[in-house]
């Protein structure tokens, strides 16, 4: 059974997103699971995902 995700507005600058969205294009992800990758990759470079957390899923499909 697969995770229930958190939705909520996000508003970018224009300029962010067009470039969110050519390194999620370069990365085969969405937007969102581009997103979703970054903040999961600099929270666990943090240690804020806590211990014993699996590493980071490359999700490059977003459903």
């Amino acid at each position: 059974m697969a995770k229930e995700k958190k939705a909520f507005p996000l508003r970018l600058d224009p300029e962010l997103h067009r470039a969110l969205e050519q390194w999620a294009a370069d990365e085969f992800r969405s937007v969102n699971g581009h997103i979703e990758f970054l903040l999961r990759e600099a929270l666990t470079r943090a240690g804020r995902l806590g211990k014993g957390r699996a590493p980071v899923k490359d999700d490059s499909v977003d459903q």
